[in-house]
């Protein structure tokens, strides 16, 4: 408030300081508007529903925690901005992963997962390969879905390089094995080398005798059928000499 003195009556007048108030409500309108606009922007933009693809290592909701990180790790407009442009890196047995708000509650997270042919056990780690045969990984724990390779002869691992077998060739048998496994849905346990290069899948208590890799699309072809009349059994089911001409199969127990 102003003052002025009155002159003739010796009193003083009181002059309101209107400017000041005016001020006031003005940062008050200015401080509520924020306050709704952050209450608006967390509600409105919070995640309510997230979809995941393409992750089999690790769990969806493994992966929403990987990528909704922070106070505002479940807000889909903060998402927007810290992914824009950028993929999440940096994670075991994952090459990358997009992150793309698909609307104001609900985002979508594609998971690109490292190509792992299989895996051998050293000093008491799990070292995951490629199709190459690079170390891309190495883990105290299995992951389902990546068979254990055994009978390769090494004498060292370096992550991020190839295992130095004697025979190169030997991760593009592994792959051609691996990709008619995925084809026929028969994913196994372990593959097996021996001293020849003969193969062995194991199916739990159950082995398979490939032998040789000679007509092994057709041999392969028969595990969906016979697998599981093989269930809660132990043996060896003998594959090596079947073809399309020669259609020979033998089961023997333990």
């Amino acid at each position: 408030m102003l003052m002025n003195r009155n002159k003739k009556s010796g009193g003083i007048t009181k002059i309101p300081d209107t400017g000041r108030k005016v001020r006031i409500i003005i940062v008050l309108c200015i401080i509520n508007a924020l306050l709704l606009t952050v209450y608006f922007l967390l509600t409105y933009f919070a995640v309510k529903n997230v979809v995941v693809e393409g992750n089999q290592h690790y769990s969806a909701e493994e992966i929403q925690s990987m990528v909704m990180t922070g106070c505002l790790g479940d807000n889909s407009l903060y998402l927007s901005l810290k992914y824009k442009n950028k993929e999440v890196e940096g994670i075991p047995f994952v090459e990358t992963m997009d992150v793309v708000v698909k609307s104001n509650d609900t985002i979508k997270i594609t998971v690109y997962e490292k190509a792992l042919a299989g895996y051998v056990e050293y000093l008491g780690r799990y070292m995951y390969f490629d199709n190459e045969g690079i170390v891309v990984e190495a883990s105290k724990v299995t992951t389902s879905g990546v068979p254990q390779v055994t009978g390769l002869d090494f004498d060292h691992v370096v992550l991020y390089e190839k295992l130095p077998v004697e025979n190169d060739g030997i991760f593009q048998d592994i792959l051609t094995i691996t990709k008619l496994l995925n084809k026929y849905d028969v994913i196994c346990d372990k593959i097996q080398f021996d001293s020849n290069y003969n193969v062995t899948l194991g199916y739990g208590s159950v082995k398979v005798n490939i032998g040789a890799l000679e007509n092994l699309d057709e041999k392969i072809m028969q595990l969906p059928q016979i697998l599981p009349s093989l269930e809660g059994e132990k043996g060896t089911l003998d594959l090596q000499n079947y073809s399309s001409d020669k259609k020979t199969t033998s089961f023997e127990r333990d």
